[in-house]
């Protein structure tokens, strides 16, 4: 029976029978969970649909969150695109996470992925890779497999949960799912994606999770867009030859010890960092009149 609590184990396994990691990650869920690959698959598939939904109504949507705190950035950025400085693709990688991230704060339809919080990052640096690429869906559903074991091992050796571990475990993790889904995208080995998933979490290790008012908003939804960069940046590192010097499961444990000595109050308790700064301040008093 298959079975990996690493992901140096699930490079492994996935070396071993010459296949990608998604694949390993479909065995384990076929022997663990009993659900047929087709299941599997459709079921990832109908994921894939509801990122594609959330992406495209981010990049036309104007409305405005319940606080008035966030919305209709994505679209500006989208207009933008043509005429910055990273170039076109990047910014629409940008634009789309924000936009993810903007349905949310507005209630609509997203995939958490990992959570609500950092619902932008994997869609965004997925959809703008496939696109470039000229990737077909089944690698699209078979990116998405890679990113779901690599978060798998994350929320079995730290956490994903910003409560628990700050940004870095919501964010970060996300970042590194999306980065070794773009590396099997490009057609990376499951080495490459290793290294991916390092680069990108341990330059977010630290990251406080410190929302205004309490809301997935500020600074999260614009976050959501640097991240989704982020990952690009990690993957093409990887990809050119780039080597962490920390292996990724030492980066996973640094993430784990650095969240549990993360105080309290930049743990999604809106106790300090931006949620309590004088505009932090003023701001909640605005929205909940305390």
């Amino acid at each position: 029976m298959i079975s990996f609590n690493s992901i140096a184990e699930l490079v492994e396994l996935a070396q071993k029978a010459n296949c990608p990691i998604s694949q390993i990650v479909i065995q384990w869920e076929m022997e663990n969970n009993f659900v047929a690959e087709e299941k599997q698959r459709a079921m990832m598939l109908k994921n894939w649909q509801v990122m594609e939904e959330s992406l495209k109504r981010g990049l036309t949507n104007y409305e405005k969150s319940v606080s008035g705190l966030t919305g209709g950035d994505a679209v500006k950025l989208y207009a933008y695109r043509q005429h910055g400085y990273t170039g076109e693709a990047v910014l629409s990688a940008a634009a789309s996470a924000v936009g993810v991230s903007e349905v949310n704060a507005v209630m609509g339809r997203i995939v958490a992925c990992p959570t609500a919080g950092s619902c932008g990052i994997v869609p965004a640096a997925i959809y703008a890779a496939a696109e470039k690429n000229g990737n077909n869906i089944d690698e699209i559903v078979d990116a998405l497999f890679t990113a779901s074991g690599i978060g798998m091992v994350v929320e079995a050796n730290a956490s994903i949960a910003g409560a628990y571990g700050g940004c870095q475990a919501e964010c970060g993790t996300a970042a590194g799912m999306a980065a070794g889904a773009l590396v099997q995208l490009a057609g990376g080995t499951p080495e490459i994606v290793g290294n991916a998933v390092a680069l990108a979490i341990k330059n977010l290790l630290g990251l406080a999770c410190d929302p205004v008012a309490g809301l997935v908003e500020v600074p999260c939804v614009k976050r959501n867009g640097f991240i989704a960069v982020h990952a690009m940046v990690a993957a093409d590192m990887a990809m050119a030859g780039v080597q962490s010097v920390i292996p990724v499961d030492d980066v996973i444990d640094a993430m784990n010890r650095i969240g549990r000595s993360m105080p309290s109050s930049i743990k999604e308790t809106a106790e300090g960092g931006l949620a309590t700064t004088k505009t932090g301040l003023r701001l909640t008093k605005e929205i909940f009149g305390k």
